[in-house]
Parts: C-alpha cells; structure tokens; sequence
C-alpha cells in the first residue's frame, strides 16, 4: 500500500515538473504585442535640428550634433538565449559591423557603457576599436576593455560626479543602482577585478558602478540616460532635464511602490517632460529583425507602458518610443 503510494506521488511530481518546465520555456517564447504602441513611435529628425539620437536597441544611444558623435553601450552581438545561460558569448565581429554601417558611424568621440554587464558592455571595445572611439567608464568597464587589447589611450575611467566633455556635449556621471533582479539585488554593488577577455560566461562582465548620465549640449538640450531601472533616492535632486531615457527592464514585474519610486525619482524630481523608454526589447534576437519585448518570463511590457501611461499623463509627460535605427529629435 505504501509503495503503491510512494509511486502515485513521484507520478504526480513527475508531472509537475514537466507542465513547470513546459510553462517556463512557452512563456521564455512569449512577447508581448506591440501594435498598440505604434502611434506613440517619434518621427524622424526634422532638417537642421541641433542634435539627433538613435536607437540601437537595449539601452544603445548614438547622440550626434553633426560635428561630434558618441554612444552609450554599443551593444549589437545581442547572442542567443540558450548561448548566453549555457554557454561563452563573446562580441560577433559582423553584427557589430552591421550595426555601425546602418548607423552611417564611422568614427566616434566616445563609447559610454551605462554599466558593465554584458548586455551593456561587452561590445563596446570593439566599437571603440573599429571608430577610434574612447572607452568611458567605470573601473569595473576598463577591465573590459583591458581584457579586449583596448590601447591606454583609448580608456578614460571616471569616478561618480566627474564631467567629460565630448565637443559641445557635456556628459555628467551620477551613481545609480541596478533593478533589483534574481541575478542582481539593487543595493550592491559587483565590480569586475580582473581583465575580462571573452569568449566567457556572462557573468564575467559583473555590473560595476551603474551610471544615471546627463547630457547637456551647447544649444541648450539636456536629457537623462536611466539605463537601468534602479535608483539612489535623492541623487538627482536639482538636476533638470527636458526628456529622459527611461530604462524600463523588470519594471513589469515590480510592485506599484517600486515603479512610483522610480518615477518620483527619474521623472518628477528632474523636471521632464518627455519620457523615452529604452531597454525593453528582447536582447537574445538579433537587430535584423523587428524588436520584439521582452519575454513574459522575465518582464511584462504591457504592465510597464499601462504604468507609465497612467503617470505620464497625470503629470503632463509626454511617453514616446524611439524608433529603430533612425534619428530623432530627443
């Protein structure tokens, strides 16, 4: 009798198991729609504006006024899911080259990884290698770039409150913090401590120092880079911003707290008034194909965008998206 229900039981479990496994890898595949967002894409750059920006995906922003061109991150390998969790990843040459010929770059002042992670930073030596770039960034990105044969004088580390000027762009590099993730807790803080030379796993490219960047240009633009969704509560008080970047990643799976913290903190405290979310799209498929969300498994845009619509428009805040590839006035 009891065997009899020993056997039932690792039956059941059995099964369980099974629908578990089976519900994780559906939703791993699941997206999101994105039809409804359409209407809320910024048109093209109209002539003669002072600085355009493009989108490349996750939180990757070419920043250009015609005489100067820089970037956050440069992240264009964007490997698949099963290489990432199982796997070594590494930059991929030819999306890399891809990117930047469909970008129209051939020489950049900067690449600015957000932080170090590799969804963030691992290409981004080898975009300053092929652009002549230099690398700006915390300790934990110079590693990176150490580990990628980036030449000394191609590496600027800077420290939280450091200003770089970049021709007439001037960038400002405030701590922040990461969102609080299963693979980072928000608070701490995991600095890279030896030179990273890829192919490796990826949780080689540790976060590092996580930057909250404002830009401000010469012909009086200002805009905030939020890569990631966390926050150091008060860190940007007396900052004023026209628009800001707005990483939303996991911000679907945060409670209602979280996400009006983080607004307080990155929207209303700044003084925007117009919000771009980035780094909400799928970073396993590639960029020749249209961007899709991330999948239910591990974020839920449609959560996100109902979010940010409701406190867009109670503060007046005008929630657009930026479009793939092409130049748009921030």
């Amino acid at each position: 009798m009891l065997l009899r229900w020993v056997r039932r039981a690792a039956l059941a479990l059995a099964v369980l198991l099974v629908l578990a496994i089976a519900f994780l890898v559906v939703q791993a595949r699941r997206h999101p729609p994105l039809d409804d967002y359409q209407a809320l894409t910024l048109p093209p750059a109209p002539a003669g504006a002072a600085v355009t920006v493009r989108f490349a995906g996750v939180a990757t922003l070419l920043f250009d006024d015609g005489e100067t061109a820089w970037m956050t991150d440069g992240f264009f390998s964007r490997p698949g899911m099963r290489q990432t969790f199982f796997g070594r990843i590494g930059p991929d040459a030819a999306a890399i080259d891809s990117a930047l010929k469909r970008l129209g770059i051939t020489r950049l002042a900067a690449v600015v990884p957000v932080h170090s992670h590799y969804d963030h930073a691992m290409d981004s030596p080898t975009v300053a290698l092929r652009t002549g770039a230099v690398l700006i960034g915390s300790n934990s990105t110079m590693q990176i770039g150490f580990g990628a044969g980036l030449p000394p004088a191609q590496l600027r580390e800077v420290q939280p409150g450091d200003t770089v000027r970049l021709g007439k762009f001037s960038v400002s590099f405030i701590a922040s913090r990461h969102s609080p993730t299963p693979w980072s807790d928000g608070v701490s803080v995991e600095n890279i401590m030896a030179p990273v030379v890829p192919p490796t796993r990826a949780p080689a490219w540790r976060e590092g120092q996580v930057w909250s960047i404002v830009v401000e240009h010469a012909s009086g633009g200002r805009w905030l880079i939020e890569g990631s969704a966390g926050f150091i509560p008060g860190a940007l008080a007396g900052r004023r911003v026209d628009t800001v970047f707005l990483g939303v990643g996991t911000l679907g799976r945060k409670d209602d707290a979280y996400r009006s913290a983080y607004w307080h903190e990155t929207v209303q405290l700044t003084g925007a008034k117009r919000v771009v979310p980035i780094h909400w799209d799928d970073f396993w498929l590639p960029l020749d194909q249209p961007l899709q969300a991330m999948p239910l498994l591990f974020d839920d845009f449609g959560t996100t965008m109902a979010d940010l619509s409701q406190r867009a428009k109670q503060d007046g805040v005008e929630l657009r998206l930026p479009p793939l590839f092409t130049p748009f006035a921030p």
